[in-house]
């Protein structure tokens, strides 16, 4: 079989007719893009979401015609939509279905991944179809039947055995006989038979799973952006993108709220040692970033990441730290909740905790909160405060415990800010500064104005 890439459009890219047009111009300049990954149309898993965490029949009925109105945008553009449309609709009516289900009894984990998936579901039967009306010879392929998980719904993790299993049976043959794969990315199915979603970033762990099973020469992310940039443009516009970065520094930068990539995304490629790119389908020959095992070129200060929506997190109790196994105590209750700690700080008297509530473990459908059976469980235990309202700013380096100045250099940028908490040291590749939300995009301008502008 010859040297392939998995290429995976994010929902900017197949958002509307036009942008598939422009993926499908994609691949027909590149022959090596045989297999296809997809994301939802841009916005309608935000729409399948909210349908899942269950609202009255009017909100429903606006969310669901809402849905309905993306889908028949791109269909009515189709020149021969009728052989599509009754698939699509097959989708449309489950929806409907799932989402009075829902709101008629309460949220569930495994409900709402069988109605959010089906956005993934409607994009790539269209964009098949799309490429079919093109004369390529284009098969659709249900990702469940490919990607194996665990049934933890909304985070579920896939067995890569049983998955390079399904592969060899179900896609192997298609590309030995010339056929273009489009599949799916955020989901999979459990050996029960449930769909599951792989959670935040799915789409681009689907894209890199496939990969490194099929052997693929690189994984191709097309999104809304030419790359990876020094921070977000949209926040500074003197940013600008980073031609090529390390696994490990992609890594410390999606973790810390950086949008372009996952950090599961990477995780089969680093094993497989497979190149990721990531370039724009509006532009595609505007160039992009490679993200590679290593790089010629790894300065003191690579990026600056945001991360909105965090959870301060502190219980205090006298002569906490000679009680041995506390801290122990405390993760536990929060791992009985499914709320994964980010940071940690301690002291005699307290303990600090920083959540983030996007990347809590939880569905898509749902946030870290804090029920009060959560917090009758640590108020026995300790005093318990609760803050909102954070964000976590992070720089993102390589050997940043080398760097002579390194304080000097950050801290009187920050001179006139209040800093909640600062993380150092359990990693020489980034420092973290948790920080009141309304002065967050400040921080990052001024950081990146004497860090990377001068």
């Amino acid at each position: 079989m010859p040297l392939l890439s998995v290429a995976k459009f994010g929902g900017t890219s197949v958002a509307d007719f036009p942008s598939m047009q422009a993926c499908a111009d994609i691949l027909a300049a590149d022959p090596h893009s045989r297999v296809v990954v997809l994301s939802a149309s841009a916005g309608v898993t935000n729409l399948l979401v909210a349908l899942a965490n269950g609202c009255g029949q009017d909100k429903r009925e606006k969310l669901f015609a809402e849905v309905v109105r993306i889908q028949e945008n791109i269909l009515t553009e189709l020149s021969h939509a009728d052989t599509i449309r009754p698939h699509v609709e097959e989708h449309l009516t489950k929806i409907k279905e799932l989402a009075d289900v829902i709101a008629d009894s309460a949220p569930s984990l495994m409900l709402t991944d069988e109605l959010i998936s089906r956005g993934e579901m409607m994009s790539s039967l269209i964009f098949v179809h799309l490429l079919r009306e093109r004369g390529v010879d284009a098969e659709w392929v249900d990702v469940r039947t490919i990607v194996r998980t665990n049934n933890h719904f909304g985070k579920a993790i896939p067995d890569e055995i049983v998955t390079k299993t399904n592969v060899e049976t179900h896609i192997n043959p298609l590309l030995q006989v010339g056929k273009i794969v489009v599949t799916q990315g955020f989901i999979g199915r459990d050996k029960e038979g449930h769909t599951t979603t792989l959670g935040r970033g799915g789409s681009d762990y689907s894209a890199a799973l496939l990969a490194g099973v099929l052997g693929a020469k690189d994984v191709l992310i097309w999104t809304d952006v030419a790359g990876i940039y020094t921070t977000d443009p949209r926040i500074v516009p003197l940013a600008y993108r980073i031609d090529s970065l390390t696994f490990e520094e992609a890594a410390e930068m999606a973790t810390f709220g950086a949008k372009v990539l996952h950090p599961a995304t990477l995780r089969p490629a680093v094993r497989s040692n497979i190149p990721v790119y990531v370039g724009s389908s509006k532009a595609p020959t505007a160039g992009g970033t490679w993200v590679t095992k290593e790089t010629t070129h790894t300065p003191t200060f690579r990026a600056i990441a945001v991360r909105h929506d965090q959870t301060l997190l502190t219980l205090s109790r006298l002569n906490m730290s000679q009680e041995a196994g506390f801290l122990n105590k405390i993760l536990s209750i929060l791992e009985k909740y499914n709320i994964v700690v980010d940071t940690v700080n301690a002291s005699d008297l307290s303990v600090t905790l920083v959540l983030d509530k996007i990347g809590a473990g939880c569905s898509c459908s749902q946030q870290a909160t804090f029920s009060e059976k959560l917090l009758a469980d640590l108020n026995a235990i300790a005093n318990v405060k609760v803050d909102t309202g954070l964000s976590l700013v992070a720089l993102v380096g390589n050997k940043l415990d080398n760097h002579p100045g390194l304080a000097k250099d950050i801290f009187n940028v920050l001179a006139d800010f209040n800093i909640r908490m600062i993380s150092y040291g359990t990693s020489t590749n980034n420092i973290c500064l948790l920080v009141q939300t309304e002065q967050a995009t400040d921080i990052v301008r001024a950081l990146h104005k004497n860090l990377f502008e001068n």
